[in-house]
């Protein structure tokens, strides 16, 4: 897991601000499809939000599962929704440059 300073998550945060959430966390919970889709996204755009619709009270813990199941770095937890960033294992597809 890649540890963030102040202004990395506060640039990743203002990147994020327009962004809509890529995948919600429903009636099902945190099952193994979620987490294959939150790693597919994190490949493809590096910083996503997570929506959760359910489990509203244990958004934290589950947040908290995510980010160790994909190997991602919470930037925010805004609410009911979760600002996750890892750098994409892609050569081609890194594009988010962080501030020192």
């Amino acid at each position: 897991m890649l540890t963030l300073n102040s202004n990395q998550r506060q640039y990743l945060r203002r990147l994020a601000h327009d962004l809509k959430p890529v995948v919600q966390i429903g009636k099902q919970g945190l099952s193994s499809t979620v987490v294959a889709a939150v790693a597919a996204a994190l490949d493809a755009h590096e910083l996503i939000k997570v929506k959760f619709g359910e489990f509203k009270e244990e958004r934290r813990e589950l947040t908290d599962q995510l980010v160790a199941d994909t190997e991602a770095t919470l930037v925010a937890l805004v609410g009911n929704v979760a600002i996750l960033y890892r750098p994409s294992r892609l050569d081609d597809k890194q594009v988010i440059v962080l501030p020192r």
